[in-house]
C-alpha cells in the first residue's frame, strides 16, 4: 500500500492532537472568564473558577474512594449545583458517570444499579425513601454519598454519614485531573426506558459529548454567556449535553429544582434568561400559570422544544409571550437532540395552515450529525422524498452511542447495515425535512418521559377482572400525550377507572399509570392481533 506524502513522517503527537473532551471547555471557562457567574441556586452563586474549584475537589473527594478508569459513580439528583459538578468531576478520574431518572420506582433503580455495577451513589434526601428500596433490592453496595441541598434543605433522611459539602471542604481544589488517554472512552451512561423488558444501558464517549456541545451552540444561537434556565432534567441525555455546553460560551446554569410556573416567570425576568430547554408540560406549565405567578417578559427567550410537538394554539400563545421556538427531536441512543426543525426565513409568509405543517417536522440532521436517513429496515433502502411513504428514521455519525452496556446482540440489532435504528416510523419530504408518524415500539412521550405501553399492559393483565387489554398514548394538551387504556373485562366480574387507575398506581410509577380507562372490546385483526391504530383514534375522544 503507497503512503501519501501527506502521511509521510507527520504523524500524530501531543503538539498537534489531544482527544475531545468537553472537560477542557470547563478548564478554559475558569481561566479566561473566572469572575463570571457560572452557576446560580437560589441565593448561591458559584462564578467560574468556583466551580471549576469545586468540580476538582469531588474529583478529588472521589479518587481517595478509590474511584478510577471505568468506574460508574451513579447520581440520583434534581437539578441542582451537585449534578452539574458530577458530570464533570466524575469524567475527571476517568470514570462514567450515571444520572438516574428521580421519577423511577425502586425495581428499575435497583437493576440500574446492579447492570451499572455502581462504585458511588450520590443521592439527594428527597429521594431518601425510593433510593432506600432500591438499595435493599440491590445486589452491589455502592458507597453513599448524602447531598442535602444548601438553598433548599429536604426532610429526608440520610443513607449516609458522608456529606457532599465536607466531602468537598476536606478536597483538593488544585487536584490534577485527568485528560481521556482516547476519546472513545465513555464518559456517562444514560438508560433507555425498558420498552421490552429491563432497561438498556446508552454509553456515551467523551468525542460525542464534546461534539454535541458545539452543535448544541449552534442549533440554540448560543452566543457568548447566555443564561440557561434548567427546566429540562439534568437526568435526560445528561441535560441534552447541555450540562457541558455551557462551558464552551462561558454561560450560566440557574438551577430549578423545581419545575414551577412562578419560579420559572422569577428567573426569567431577575436573570435575564436567554435559553430554555423542555417539553411541552414546560410550556403548559408557563402558559397555565396563575396571573399573580406570570411576569411580563420584556426580551425574547429561545425556547428548544422535544417530545410530541404540542397544538398550534399553544406554539401561537408562546410565540406571544415572548418566546422563540425551536423544535428539536433526538433520542438516548443520540446524546439527546439530533435533528433540528431549521425554520426559513420565507415560511413565515405562507398561510397559517401550510405554516403549521412546517412547525411539526422534526427538520434535518444536527450539525454534529453525519447523515439521517428513512429507509425501509428490511431492504436498507430510502424510502421515496415523498411526505408519505413511510420507514424507519436512521441516524449515522459522532453523536451516537457506543453502545448498549453489556448487551451485544441489542448493540448489534441497533446497528445493523451501519446505521442506527431508532425504532421510531416518519416520512421523508421533497425538501429533505423528516416528520414522525408513528413509534414501531408504541412508545408513549409523556411529559418528555417515555412511557412503555407494555410495561403497562403487563401491569393491567395482573388485575383479577381484566381479560384484554391494550395502552395507547392519548393526546394531552399539558403533557403531550397520556396513557389511555382499553380494557375487556372477564365475563361476570366488574371494575371501574378509578380502581383499575389505582391498581397501576400501585406497582408503577405514578406517571406511567394511565389517565383515561375505556371499558370495551378491543379491535383485532383475523389473527388475533390488537389494531392499536384503530385505538390510538378512539383514544383521541376518551
Amino acid at each position: 500500500m503507497t503512503v501519501s506524502p501527506y502521511d509521510q513522517s507527520l504523524p500524530k503527537n501531543p503538539a498537534n492532537y489531544q482527544s475531545l473532551t468537553p472537560l477542557v471547555f470547563l478548564e478554559r471557562a475558569a481561566a479566561v472568564y473566572p469572575g463570571h457567574t457560572a452557576v446560580v441556586h437560589g441565593r448561591l452563586r458559584y462564578s467560574w473558577k468556583e466551580f471549576y474549584d469545586r468540580c476538582r475537589r469531588l474529583a478529588s473527594a472521589l479518587a481517595r474512594l478509590q474511584i478510577g478508569p471505568g468506574d460508574t459513580v451513579s447520581v440520583m439528583l434534581s437539578n441542582t449545583p451537585s449534578m452539574l459538578e458530577a458530570h464533570y468531576a466524575v469524567p475527571m478520574l476517568g470514570a462514567v458517570v450515571h444520572s438516574i431518572n428521580t421519577r423511577l420506582d425502586a425495581p428499575i433503580i435497583a437493576f440500574q444499579l446492579d447492570h451499572a455495577e455502581s462504585k458511588i451513589l450520590i443521592t439527594d434526601r428527597e429521594f431518601a425513601d425510593v433510593m432506600s428500596e432500591a438499595l435493599a433490592l440491590a445486589k452491589v453496595r455502592p458507597i453513599i454519598i448524602d447531598y442535602n441541598d444548601l438553598e433548599f434543605p429536604q426532610s429526608g433522611r440520610a443513607l449516609s454519614n458522608l456529606d457532599y459539602e465536607k466531602l468537598l471542604a476536606s478536597s483538593d481544589p488544585e487536584f490534577a485531573w485527568r485528560m481521556p488517554e482516547d476519546e472513545w472512552e465513555a464518559i456517562s451512561l444514560n438508560y433507555t426506558s425498558g420498552t421490552t423488558g429491563n432497561p438498556k444501558g446508552v454509553v456515551y464517549h467523551h468525542r460525542g459529548a464534546a461534539l454535541m456541545c458545539y452543535a448544541n451552540t449552534i442549533a440554540t444561537g448560543m452566543g457568548r454567556h447566555p443564561v440557561y434556565l434548567w427546566t429540562l432534567p439534568m437526568f435526560h441525555c445528561n441535560g441534552w449535553c447541555f450540562t457541558w455546553s455551557l462551558a464552551m460560551v462561558a454561560g450560566t446554569h440557574v438551577c430549578l429544582r423545581w419545575v414551577r410556573a412562578k419560579a420559572m416567570y422569577d428567573a426569567i425576568v431577575e436573570h435575564k434568561v436567554t435559553n430554555i430547554s423542555g417539553a411541552p408540560i414546560v410550556m403548559a406549565t408557563l402558559l397555565g400559570a396563575k396571573p399573580e405567578e406570570k411576569r411580563i417578559i420584556s426580551h425574547r427567550v429561545a425556547f428548544n422544544h422535544a417530545a410530541a410537538p404540542p397544538p398550534q394554539a399553544v406554539l401561537d400563545a408562546m410565540v406571544a409571550a415572548g418566546f422563540d421556538l425551536t423544535h428539536l427531536y433526538g433520542l438516548t441512543e443520540t446524546y439527546g437532540p439530533a435533528t433540528i426543525n431549521e425554520w426559513k426565513a420565507e415560511w413565515q409568509e405562507l398561510d397559517d395552515e401550510v405554516r403549521a405543517k412546517k412547525r411539526i417536522r422534526q427538520g434535518v440532521r444536527y450539525v454534529a450529525l453525519e447523515d439521517l436517513t428513512v429507509m425501509d429496515p428490511e431492504t436498507m433502502t430510502p424510502v421515496p422524498a415523498d411526505g408519505e411513504t413511510m420507514g424507519e428514521v436512521m441516524f449515522r455519525g459522532n453523536i451516537v452511542m457506543k453502545g448498549y452496556l453489556k448487551n451485544p446482540d441489542a448493540t448489534a440489532e441497533a446497528f445493523a447495515g451501519g446505521w442506527f435504528h431508532s425504532g421510531d416510523l416518519g416520512v421523508m419530504h421533497p425538501d429533505g425535512y423528516i416528520q414522525l408518524k408513528d413509534r414501531s415500539k408504541d412508545i408513549i412521550i409523556s411529559g418528555g418521559e417515555n412511557i412503555s405501553s407494555i410495561e403497562v399492559e403487563d401491569v393491567l393483565y395482573k388485575h383479577p377482572a381484566v381479560a384484554a387489554c391494550a395502552v395507547v398514548a392519548r393526546p394531552d394538551e399539558k403533557w403531550g400525550e397520556t396513557p389511555c387504556a382499553f380494557v375487556e373485562l372477564k365475563q361476570g366480574m366488574s371494575a371501574t377507572q378509578e380502581e383499575i387507575v389505582a391498581w397501576c398506581r400501585e406497582r408503577l410509577a405514578h406517571f406511567k399509570a394511565p389517565r383515561h380507562v375505556v371499558f370495551a372490546e378491543i379491535p383485532k385483526t383475523a389473527t388475533g392481533k390488537i389494531q392499536k391504530f384503530r385505538l390510538r383514534d378512539l383514544a383521541k375522544n376518551a
